[in-house]
């Protein structure tokens, strides 16, 4: 289990503070306005945000003392970080061994996650020469193959058109459940959410208002919450 326990940032801008709670094999999405940090909570977890107060733990281990690197996640963000001098094969690599020098068993890894996504035609060519699709398969490969039990999306699909979009969230889900994953995915569409999130969590001015299952979407209890997903609120009616 994730847990967040009033983790706490203060910015000129904005006071944040955040309590949630996620389990392996789970989606947890993160929806919000633009500016309501979203983002900035998957920097905090990561290790790459100030943190004032609070505790954040996985598996009732404290995190917060780990350099970003030593923490137990990975993250994908829509700017799927390729090197574009780099084949397919190596971008995968990479996340196993920067110099590349990988043994049998972890070119063996980097096989395997390419045939589970689908990739496997792909691993000679170049990010150029791939589709916007293909070069996220490629960043979620990455991920995976690092083996990591937390992953952070903050919006990896949103460029892509809604059929591509609907299909790689669909090979998350399928990813999560078959690996154990916990996911945090920021994502601006509540119908993505609603198609493979198990938890949502509406996260409004710096902190997260309410959350609870999918059912939340169709039944959300704030009028911050009814106003972003377009519902009238009974408010300014002629």
């Amino acid at each position: 289990m994730l847990t967040l326990t009033n983790l706490s940032a203060h910015y000129p801008e904005q006071r944040l503070c955040f309590s949630l709670s996620a389990a392996p094999g789970t989606i947890t999405a993160l929806l919000g306005p633009s500016g309501a940090g979203k983002s900035t909570l998957l920097a905090m977890i990561g290790g790459f945000a100030g943190i004032d107060s609070g505790s954040l733990t996985l598996s009732g281990r404290e995190l917060l003392s780990l350099p970003p690197a030593e923490r137990p996640l990975t993250t994908l963000f829509q700017d799927n970080n390729l090197f574009w001098h780099m084949t397919v094969y190596q971008n995968i690599a990479i996340g196993l061994d920067a110099g590349l020098r990988l043994n049998d068993d972890q070119q063996q890894q980097v096989r395997q996650v390419a045939a589970q996504l689908n990739i496997t035609q792909l691993l000679k060519r170049k990010p150029a020469q791939l589709s916007g699709g293909q070069q996220q398969r490629v960043g979620l490969a990455r991920c995976l193959v690092r083996n990591r039990p937390v992953l952070l999306l903050d919006e990896p699909f949103s460029a892509l058109d809604p059929a591509l979009r609907f299909e790689l969230l669909q090979l998350l889900r399928e990813q999560t459940t078959r690996l154990g994953l916990i996911v945090l995915l920021v994502t601006h569409h509540p119908e993505e959410a609603a198609r493979v999130a198990d938890r949502i969590a509406y996260v409004h001015d710096g902190r997260i208002l309410e959350q609870g299952d999918r059912a939340l979407l169709l039944a959300p209890r704030t009028p911050e919450l009814k106003a972003y997903l377009g519902m009238c609120t009974g408010k300014g009616k002629e």
